[in-house]
């Protein structure tokens, strides 16, 4: 069986005696569904081929898939102008004629509700593959003119074809070789497929076609009952075997329970007196224990307060002793305190006098340089000339009137005889103007 494809579906009822009938009903439905998917209802065709034609009027060319069989014709001409697997040729759209096929392998899916030597219903549902072998003899004889799914006409012609050679096995087998051999029934569907598609080895004789492989899925009583009443015996045989392993496990438990229920009594028994034996010795091991326990107690905590004793009373001597110290130690400190701070109040003194000395000092000598400075100045300024004088009072002159304060009129005033051209006269009007400027003011 090719890799693709499920296994067979289990034979209904082996659930166990209680399957419940809705599960051969499911497969029933599942059957009807999987037969229509085969017939393609309901389906979109999926054995179209794609070709693509190219060029325009009559230069065109026709574009085969590589896994598609073509057959090209031409009018007034008998045999094929090309034929093959995925060849592409020159199209004349008025005098050419072309069929595309798709080469793939092929899967019909079947149900056949068939009809025993017992004359009891049986639902069959099996699968046929097969693929192209001879192109040229298959075109011939079979019909690929549907153009959406060239293959519906001969999986439909196989599928009756295959239905019928499965009735007509069935129809000579009993219900239980039907469901327990399946053998029969596929080389009888592979003999008449391949005696109607291979011509039973003339290819002439055949379709141009090769059944790959035949397979039944899966076989279905239709009657419950029936299926019922064939499960009875199995179910009864493995239930009384069931039963009889119980009883015999049931046994063997019992008795192994019991011996060891005696070993555990037994053994119980044992344990509570050595138990015993050894609770005794153990509580007068625990009676010396606790007694020689208490005697090291009590003389740990009596060795303990004498210790201690002795601790405390080391402690306050040499707290006595530390206080005694420290004692000494604050008035050697508080002696050196009064000796730091007299030293440093004499240095203060030293430090103010100084500084107090310094000052004087520097103000003694800044009023010297000063008397110095001011009996300097006398002496330049008695030193200087008059037209000295003169030229510093006419460089100042810009600077005097500048800051003289705007006059609300002005006067001209010429005093004595005095020449305006001279130096003389010039600082004579300055003078009087600064006093009538005064004077207004």
């Amino acid at each position: 069986m090719p890799p693709s494809l499920s296994k067979p579906a289990p034979a209904p009822g082996g659930g166990g005696p209680g399957a419940p009938s809705r599960g051969r009903a499911a497969r029933l439905e599942r059957f009807s569904a999987e037969a229509d998917a085969g017939r393609g209802v309901g389906s979109t065709p999926a054995n179209s081929v794609e070709v693509r034609v190219t060029g325009v009027g009559r230069f065109k060319t026709v574009l085969v898939p590589p896994n598609a069989f073509v057959v090209h014709t031409r009018r007034g001409e008998s045999k094929p102008r090309h034929i093959g697997l995925g060849v592409s040729f020159r199209y004349r759209p008025a005098t050419d004629s072309f069929l595309v096929v798709p080469g793939a392998m092929q899967t019909i899916l079947m149900n056949a509700f068939c009809i025993c030597s017992e004359l009891q219903g049986i639902l069959v549902q099996a699968y046929v593959q097969w693929i192209i072998e001879d192109f040229g003899t298959a075109y011939r004889k079979l019909d690929f003119s549907d153009p959406e799914d060239p293959m519906r006409l001969v999986n439909l012609q196989l599928r009756e074809q295959a239905e019928a050679a499965i009735k007509d096995k069935v129809a000579t087998m009993s219900v239980h070789e039907v469901l327990s051999d399946r053998q029969p029934i596929i080389e009888e569907l592979t003999a008449r497929l391949r005696g109607v598609a291979e011509g039973a080895g003339q290819a002439e004789d055949g379709l141009g076609l090769r059944i790959v492989t035949v397979q039944i899925k899966e076989a279905v009583v239709s009657s419950k009952t029936l299926w019922e009443n064939l499960q009875k015996p199995f179910r009864s045989e493995q239930g009384r075997l069931a039963a009889l392993a119980e009883l015999a496990a049931d046994s063997v438990i019992t008795d192994s329970r019991m011996a060891e229920n005696r070993k555990q009594e037994t053994r119980r028994l044992s344990d509570e007196r050595e138990l015993s034996e050894l609770r005794a010795l153990n509580a007068a091991r625990e009676f010396d224990r606790d007694a020689g326990e208490q005697a090291r107690r009590d003389e740990h905590s009596q060795a303990n307060a004498r210790k201690a004793a002795d601790e405390a009373h080391h402690t306050r001597l040499h707290t006595l002793a530390l206080e005694r110290e420290r004692h000494e130690q604050e008035t050697v400190m508080a002696r050196l305190r009064l000796e730091e701070e007299q030293e440093l109040s004499r240095m203060r003194l030293e430090a103010e006098l100084a500084a107090a000395r310094a000052r004087h000092a520097a103000d003694h000598d800044r009023q010297l340089m000063e008397l110095e400075r001011e009996r300097v100045r006398a002496e330049i300024a008695n030193a200087r000339s008059a037209a000295a004088l003169q030229a510093e009072l006419i460089g100042r002159l810009p600077e005097i009137v500048e800051h003289l304060p705007a006059p609300s009129e002005y006067k001209a005033v010429t005093v004595g005889g005095s020449d305006p051209g001279t130096l003389a006269g010039i600082v004579a009007q300055v003078s009087a103007v600064l006093s009538a400027m005064k004077t207004g003011e």
